[in-house]
C-alpha cells in the first residue's frame, strides 16, 4: 500500500478525540510537511535551475494535476501575476475535470490518461516550456498522460509526488519526491501532503520569479497594482526602497502606472518615466543593475 494510503498508526482512536486533541493532531502532523519539503531542496534547486534559461527564452510554466493537486497548480499559476506581473499567459493550469472541477469534484476525471495528454497537448508545448506535473498517489492516470504529451513535445518535465518511487517522478526529467507518509485521516492527501505541494510550488515560482528579477531585495517590486490594497502596498514598497517622501512617491508611481520598478528608478536615478523604464529594459529587469549597484 502507498504511504499516502496507509493508515495512521498514531492516532487509531481519532474519533474519539476531545476536540483539543482531535486539533492538535492535525496541527502537528503537519509540520512534517515542512520536513518533507526541506529533504527535497536539492531537486528543487535543481528544477529552478533547469527551468530558469528555458523561462529566459520565452518559455511557459504549464502545470497539470487532479483534485487537491491540481487545484494548487492553478493556485500557483494564478497568483504569479498580481504578485509578480507575470503574463498569465505565460502560467497555464489544466486540471482533470476541466476548469469546473476547481470548484466542484469531477470524480472519476483523474482516471482519464488520454485526457491528460489531451488537455496538455492541446496548450501546444514547446522546448521552451516547462511542465509541472502534480500528483499525491504519483501515478494518476491524467497525470500520466499529461506528462507523456510533455515529454513528447520535448517540454522539461518536473514532477511533485508524495511517494517515493513513483510513476510520475520517474518519467519526469526532474523528480520531486515529498515524503510526507500517512495521513491523520488515511488517504485524505488534502491535508499535510497537499500542505507540502502548496510549500514546493510556493518555493519555486518564487524562487524562478527572483531569478527573473520580480524582486529587489526582497520586496516584491513588480507587483500589479489592481486593487486598493496593491496601491498602497506599491506607494510603501517605493517609499521604504527609494528613501522619498511619500508625496514624492505618489507623483513618481502616477506617472508609471503605479510600477514600483520603475517609480524606484525613477527616484533614485532622477530620470523620466521612459528613461527608468529604458534603463529597466537595458538591465534585464533587474533594479540593482538599472541603479548601477
Amino acid at each position: 500500500m502507498l504511504n499516502t494510503e496507509t493508515p495512521s498508526n498514531r492516532h487509531p482512536d481519532l474519533d474519539t478525540y476531545a476536540t483539543p486533541a482531535l486539533l492538535d493532531a492535525f496541527i502537528t502532523d503537519q509540520t512534517a510537511a515542512v520536513a518533507a519539503v526541506k529533504a527535497a531542496a536539492p531537486q528543487l534547486a535543481a528544477a529552478v535551475d533547469a527551468a530558469l534559461p528555458r523561462i529566459r527564452a520565452g518559455g511557459r510554466l504549464l502545470y497539470a494535476g487532479a483534485g487537491t493537486s491540481g487545484r494548487l497548480g492553478v493556485l500557483d499559476s494564478v497568483e504569479l501575476y498580481p504578485t509578480f506581473s507575470w503574463p498569465r499567459e505565460r502560467a497555464v493550469a489544466v486540471m482533470a475535470g476541466g476548469a469546473g472541477a476547481m470548484f466542484v469534484a469531477v470524480e472519476g476525471a483523474e482516471d482519464d490518461r488520454a485526457q491528460g495528454a489531451a488537455d496538455l497537448a492541446a496548450l501546444n508545448p514547446g522546448p521552451n516550456d516547462v511542465a509541472l506535473l502534480l500528483a499525491a498517489s504519483g501515478g494518476t492516470p491524467y497525470v500520466l498522460g499529461a506528462i507523456e504529451a510533455a515529454r513528447a513535445a520535448g517540454a522539461l518535465t518536473i514532477a511533485f509526488a508524495n511517494n517515493p518511487d513513483a510513476p510520475v517522478t520517474q518519467q519526469a526529467e526532474i523528480g520531486i519526491t515529498l515524503d510526507t507518509g500517512p495521513e491523520v485521516i488515511s488517504g485524505s492527501t488534502r491535508l499535510k501532503a497537499g500542505t507540502s505541494q502548496k510549500i514546493a510550488l510556493n518555493t519555486f515560482s518564487s524562487a524562478l520569479m527572483v531569478k527573473l528579477n520580480k524582486v529587489y531585495g526582497n520586496l516584491m517590486v513588480d507587483l500589479k497594482a489592481t486593487n486598493a490594497k496593491l496601491v498602497k502596498r506599491a506607494l510603501a514598497l517605493t517609499v521604504r526602497a527609494s528613501g522619498a517622501s511619500e508625496a514624492q512617491a505618489q507623483a513618481a508611481l502616477a506617472q508609471c502606472d503605479h510600477h514600483v520598478k520603475t517609480a524606484l528608478v525613477m527616484l533614485k536615478r532622477g530620470v523620466s518615466a521612459s528613461d527608468a523604464r529604458a534603463l529597466l529594459d537595458a538591465a534585464d529587469g533587474s533594479v540593482s543593475r538599472a541603479l548601477g549597484a
